[in-house]
C-alpha cells in the first residue's frame, strides 16, 4: 500500500491509492459504456466511439499495473456506473441514432473521469514517476476531448 503522510485530516484528499483505485473504477465505467457505444453507434459515428474505447482500454490496463505494483486490487468490472453507462446507451438507441448528438453526454462522463484524474494526481503520498504517468493519461483525454470538440 502506499504511504500517506501522518496526521492527515478528513478533509485532505484521499491517500493515493484510494484515488488510483477511484480513478480506474471511473475509467472501467467509462470502458464499459463506450464497448456498448461501439457496438451501437451510427457507422459515421463509430471511429469516434472506437477511439474513446481504446484510450479508456489502455489507460485502464496500465491503471490496473499501477494499482497492482502498490499492492492494491483494481476492480476488474469498475462500479455500478459501468452498468448503467451500458444500459444509458443501449436505450438510447433503443430510441435514437448513437452519433454525435451523445457527445455532451460524452463529454459530461469524461468530465468524472478528468476529476478522478485530478484528485489522483493530487493524492498525498502518490510517488512522482506515477504522477508522470498520471498527468500522460489525462492530457491524452484531453487532447482526444479537444480533437472531438468539432461535433459539439
Amino acid at each position: 500500500m502506499l504511504d500517506t503522510e501522518a496526521g492527515d485530516s478528513p478533509e485532505a484528499a484521499p491517500d493515493a491509492a484510494d484515488a488510483l483505485l477511484v480513478l480506474q473504477r471511473r475509467t472501467a465505467d467509462a470502458l464499459a459504456g463506450y464497448v456498448t457505444m461501439v457496438d451501437k453507434a451510427e457507422p459515421e459515428f463509430r471511429p469516434v466511439a472506437e477511439r474513446f474505447r481504446a484510450i479508456h482500454d489502455r489507460h485502464n490496463a496500465a491503471l490496473t499495473a499501477v494499482l497492482i505494483r502498490h499492492g492494491v486490487e483494481p476492480d476488474a468490472d469498475g462500479s455500478f456506473m459501468g452498468t448503467v453507462n451500458k444500459a444509458v446507451v443501449s436505450l438510447r438507441a433503443l430510441f435514437d441514432d448513437i452519433d454525435e448528438d451523445v457527445m455532451d453526454s460524452i463529454r459530461d462522463g469524461e468530465n468524472h473521469v478528468l476529476e478522478a484524474f485530478d484528485e489522483a494526481i493530487g493524492a498525498s503520498g502518490m510517488p512522482p514517476a506515477d504522477v508522470t504517468q498520471l498527468r500522460d493519461m489525462r492530457d491524452e483525454l484531453t487532447l482526444l476531448l479537444q480533437d472531438t470538440r468539432h461535433l459539439d
